[in-house]
């Protein structure tokens, strides 16, 4: 366990370090797209999965990365939280304070897909009213079932039943991954396949 003034120089020293990496052009195109970070350094991701690996998975760190309202540290935070250590209570709490696109993303890819009750969570979301959870949902569901983890009874009428409302929504982030999703889970095999193309058809969508 870091006390607090270890733990804010680490995240000072860290910030500190994302001035190196700093791309105004990158910065500048993401704040012309609406992404409002309070600061916005521009770093591309090869550079932030660097920094993470000479971190390391650091729990207390993490915490106190995703606090900072800058997209560098946000970002970092899920590359180096341990996904075996953060409670779904906390998990619920980044949900709440995730900012944009990006940082869903990041986190459905770098983390969220890595819970242990990834699966549990994921249906959670993909049923809930707003676009970041229903991106996070798809998007850990496509990596889910990319892993052959098939879904029980329940889980597959509850995902096609989202996954087609999704498909028809306004959010085309959120159709992108319910589709993704989709073609994961008709890869499960032959009779997830013909549930899917019989799910899509229903909504004319021709996609096998």
């Amino acid at each position: 366990m870091q006390n607090n003034e270890q733990l804010n120089e680490r995240v000072k020293e860290i910030k500190q370090s994302f001035r190196l990496m700093m791309d105004g052009v990158a910065s500048q195109s993401m704040r012309e797209k609406g992404l409002d970070y309070h600061v916005n350094w521009g770093a591309s991701i090869p550079m932030l999965r660097k920094k993470a690996a000479e971190i390391g998975k650091d729990y207390d760190l993490a915490i106190a990365l995703w606090k900072e309202n800058v997209r560098e540290c946000k970002i970092l935070a899920t590359m180096i939280m341990p996904a075996d250590k953060i409670l779904p209570e906390v998990v619920d709490i980044w949900m709440e304070q995730t900012p944009s696109q990006e940082i869903a993303e990041m986190a459905s890819f770098n983390l969220y897909q890595h819970l242990p009750f990834a699966a549990q969570k994921a249906y959670e979301w993909i049923a809930a009213s707003d676009d970041i959870r229903q991106l996070c949902g798809f998007h850990v569901l496509a990596r889910i079932f990319g892993r052959g983890q098939e879904p029980n009874e329940r889980g597959i009428n509850e995902f096609v039943d989202q996954a087609l409302t999704a498909l028809q929504g306004p959010s085309l982030a959120v159709r992108k991954a319910a589709l993704a999703s989709v073609m994961r889970f008709a890869d499960l095999g032959l009779v997830y396949e013909r549930l899917a193309k019989n799910a899509t058809k229903r909504i004319n969508l021709d996609v096998f």
